[in-house]
């Protein structure tokens, strides 16, 4: 079986070392030697170390590389929508299996993927696009067919699951967890996709489409990052015996019409310590599903890095393989469900809402009746001096209310009434909370 694999950077090194390394493992486990046709890279004569590849398998010709007849498999780790878009549907569409890690292109048009490779009849794998090294994605494509899966919640992010473990465990504000995270290279130079959620949002789209069996692209997901939480907020949370994380989130449920929908999300949130996701620390992933039959599944380990995410690649080379030697292929997308997706504002949530308020006779009484003509019942209520501090310290008092569950744009709607108060002197923070705290 000969690939050709496109792109050798960190993922794509690694992919060559365990070709190497475990040549005849996988042969095998395959029932016929891999070999590598030829690597397509931006610069044939850079310095690759002492990688064991023989240096005439470098081309700057993607596509002539995969249009060439001797190859059978295609494995993506370029990155980015395109070129690679086009490249892969080219190899689609002439029966060539392919292998990507392509976590953006997926969730932008995965469907131009998946049609291309319905047409050539192709297998379409990408374990490692989510959480890496975990197995995931086959489970939820196959393993769990037979069940209806209702919820998957989980951090699909290293970088601000480090950065936010290291603002509960330190006490650090943002910026300077960010720099820590920068510094051990958990974090980029540039850490806007991490951080605003972006890389996590394509995931979430990912998981929602083989959960649900509906297409779900990165613009149905509600993407919000973690760079407005604060030491103050996580202080808050410990306070609640609770901890942040980001989370994705994709559920199944009816719409205000009765409507069967899925909603998708991606946002810091508050979790009780006993929640399975709660103790996941450092730059780990785990992704929490909940299905009808099966029960509760938890699926955890490293989501990132070379060789975790270059594992799941071969485990897809290997399962792609098998197909080509059996004249089989695997199962084609399942989209039957082609459920709707439900806006952000009718999601169902909670909020941690921490306001700055007047210390003065009246103000408790105010807040709450902006709660009630929203239809949104108050849950907790915590009051005292502004800053922790001692009482009669000035005219201000911090004002910390958590809600009962409620539709978002409800919850939302509050908020920007509570801004509009002459006694709020300003909202200091917002958070959902989820997890049944």
């Amino acid at each position: 079986m000969r690939l050709a694999l496109l792109g050798c950077g960190t993922v794509g090194s690694e992919v060559v070392r365990l070709l190497h390394e475990q040549s005849a493992d996988l042969a095998a486990r395959i029932g016929a030697p891999l070999e590598i046709a030829g690597i397509a890279v931006r610069r044939v004569g850079r310095d690759r170390g002492d990688l064991p590849v023989d240096p005439a398998l470098f081309t700057t010709d993607p596509l002539g590389l995969i249009k060439r007849d001797d190859v059978d498999v295609v494995v993506e780790v370029v990155g980015g929508i395109e070129p690679a878009r086009s490249w892969l549907v080219e190899a689609l569409r002439a029966g060539k299996s392919v292998v990507t890690a392509n976590k953006a292109l997926l969730a932008e048009d995965g469907a131009a993927l998946h049609d291309a490779a319905a047409e050539g009849g192709a297998d379409l794998y990408y374990e490692a696009s989510v959480a890496g090294a975990i197995p995931l994605l086959r489970p939820l494509r196959e393993s769990l067919h037979g069940d209806r899966i209702n919820r998957v919640t989980g951090i699909v992010n290293g970088t601000t699951n480090f950065i936010l473990s290291a603002m509960d465990a330190t006490g650090a504000g943002f910026a300077e967890a960010l720099e820590e995270a920068t510094e051990l290279g958990y974090a980029e130079a540039d850490p806007t996709a991490d951080v605003e959620g972006f890389d996590a949002a394509a995931k979430a789209a990912i998981l929602a489409s083989l959960a649900f069996h509906t297409r779900v692209g990165a613009a149905d997901v509600h993407r919000e990052g973690i760079t407005e939480v604060t030491a103050a907020d996580v202080a808050s949370a410990k306070a609640m015996g609770c901890t942040i994380k980001l989370l994705c989130i994709a559920a199944r449920g009816a719409d205000t019409a009765g409507r069967e929908t899925v909603s998708v999300r991606v946002h810091p949130a508050m979790i009780p310590l006993t929640h399975p996701l709660a103790s996941v620390g450092d730059a780990f992933n785990a992704v929490f599903v909940e299905a009808e039959a099966a029960g509760q599944l938890m699926f955890y380990g490293r989501g990132a890095g070379g060789a975790p995410t270059a594992s799941a690649v071969l485990g897809d080379v290997v399962a792609v393989a098998r197909n080509r030697l059996a004249g089989a292929r695997a199962a084609s997308e399942s989209a039957y469900a082609d459920l709707a997706v439900r806006p952000m504002g009718e999601a169902l949530t909670r909020y941690h809402i921490s306001l700055d308020v007047a210390d003065r006779p009246g103000v408790l009484e105010a807040v709450a009746g902006v709660f009630a003509r929203h239809d949104v019942s108050i849950a907790t209520v915590r009051q005292g001096p502004a800053g922790g501090g001692p009482a009669g310290r000035g005219e201000d008092a911090d004002l910390v209310i958590v809600t009962h569950v409620a539709p978002d744009a409800a919850l939302a709607a509050t908020v920007r009434e509570l801004r509009g108060l002459e006694i709020v002197r300003s909202v200091a923070s917002v958070l959902r909370v989820e997890g049944g705290v």
